[in-house]
């Protein structure tokens, strides 16, 4: 029997109300707009994707009040909405209010932002559904969205779909490794709706299927997370971050919850959020407590004392560093998780040399950042680039201009293949320091010329 629910026809009036705002910049100014009202809206860039996509065709009474006080003179149909009333039938209107009027708070727990809440919402009351939502993020590449097969009829996913989405997570992990977030980031959400959607439709014969199934859509979630953190969205990565958080805590994975856990420390440090980073990766290290590997205790433990480096704290920061360098030196084991084949001994460097750099101690930084950069295999080309474009920035903050230019050049050697958002921040804070410091320097002029060349 053919299905006979509507094709969600795009919101054209409220995509051009957003205007030249992302999706993350435009859920923030609804969320400030409800505070400015008294109604707290858990909207994030995922919830403004569903909008525009026309997945949601009217908003619930709290987001109502908020967007005709955001846009003052405006109705629901102005804003591109259907009535509600076309919508839904007495009774389902009747039932929606009375569930607005008996709403109470989320309970909270550790690491809590809009984003999250919404999220865990959504998965622990209202399945994954809303998960497998349109993102309006573009078409997909055919190497990552083809690869995953549509749910079948009567529900039901196996071995085949399972295998489908890990291979999925691989390849865009590879991909990230050779070229950079930027060009990958629109094209993972196809597999990442496809994964969910796969999820929702019902589930294995066997709960081991089941439980890879939620591994394997959590670990996609935290790909497309970190290549919206790559590529300059930290919004975006919040909530795919958070949005694995609770699909660990449904599957009670506790692998899956550290991993989340450490990239929502990762962002929170890059935001200058340095509390929240202390206490997601202590929250990390909690979850990873029981599980047999030292290396994935090893990284939390090294994102604990990137936080606190932000924080000033030199006595903390050392002390979760001493732990970081005796659990990696354990060495890696059987349990490590095939996420971390990014984690060896140049990234361990490399960390390290951020937490000397927030601290201001520039010799310990270069010292550790050109470690990186000599100990880094070509093969993994973003981070190669990466560690350079840290190194150059510590030169240059330590007094050394022209070799601060010189390592930039070796960066920028590598942009043909990588694209990305953090490399391209790195190479142009350089530029500016290095600029004041030494402009007339024969290194730097040459840096500084080629730097501008690909900026036109």
């Amino acid at each position: 029997m053919a299905s006979s629910a509507a094709v969600p026809v795009p919101n054209l009036a409220f995509r051009a109300l957003r205007g030249a705002r992302s999706p993350g910049e435009f859920a923030a100014a609804v969320r400030r707009a409800g505070r400015e009202i008294g109604e707290h809206v858990a909207c994030d860039a995922r919830y403004v994707g569903r909008v525009e996509s026309g997945e949601i065709r009217c908003p619930n009474y709290a987001y109502e009040r908020v967007f005709l006080h955001l846009f003052p003179g405006l109705t629901l149909r102005d804003l591109g909405f259907t009535a509600r009333e076309d919508v839904r039938g007495r009774a389902a209107r009747q039932a929606a209010a009375d569930a607005c009027r008996t709403a109470r708070p989320e309970p909270s727990h550790t690491v809590r932002n809009d984003e999250e809440s919404d999220v865990l919402r959504r998965a622990f009351m209202g399945g994954t559904a809303a998960v497998a939502a349109s993102l309006g993020l573009g078409a997909p590449a055919p190497g990552l969205a083809a690869t995953i097969p549509a749910p079948r009829a009567g529900g039901r996913f196996g071995e085949t779909e399972v295998r489908a989405v890990e291979d999925a997570v691989r390849r865009i992990r590879l991909l990230d490794d050779r070229h950079g977030a930027d060009r990958l980031y629109r094209e993972a959400a196809e597999p990442l709706r496809t994964a969910y959607a796969l999820l929702d439709s019902g589930g294995a014969l066997r709960q081991s299927t089941t439980d890879r199934m939620h591994a394997g859509a959590g670990e996609l979630a935290l790909s497309v997370g970190w290549l919206a953190h790559d590529s300059g969205r930290p919004e975006d990565a919040r909530s795919h971050y958070a949005e694995a958080l609770a699909t660990a805590r449904v599957a009670a994975d506790a692998a899956l919850e550290a991993h989340a856990f450490s990239n929502t420390s990762f962002l929170a440090r890059d935001a200058g959020r340095h509390r929240e980073a202390v206490r997601a990766a202590q929250a990390g290290q909690q979850a990873a407590r029981l599980l047999a590997s030292s290396r994935l205790r090893a990284l939390l433990a090294l994102r604990e004392a990137g936080g606190w480096a932000g924080l000033g704290d030199r006595a903390a920061c050392e002390q979760a560093l001493g732990r970081a360098h005796t659990l990696f030196g354990r060495g890696p084991a059987d349990d490590d998780p095939e996420w971390m084949s990014f984690f060896g001994e140049p990234e361990l460097e490399y960390l390290e040399a951020q937490c000397w750099s927030a601290l201001g101690d520039w010799p310990r930084a270069v010292r550790h950042s050109r470690r990186a950069t000599v100990l880094q295999s070509p093969r993994f080309t973003r981070n190669l680039a990466l560690y350079r474009a840290k190194l150059a920035v510590d030169l240059a903050c330590g007094g050394a201009p022209d070799e601060a230019a010189t390592a930039a050049e070796h960066a920028m050697d590598l942009l043909a293949e990588v694209h990305s958002s953090r490399i391209d921040a790195l190479l142009d804070h350089t530029a500016r320091l290095v600029a004041a410091d030494a402009p007339a320097a024969p290194a730097v002029r040459s840096f500084l010329e080629r730097r501008a060349m690909l900026q036109v």
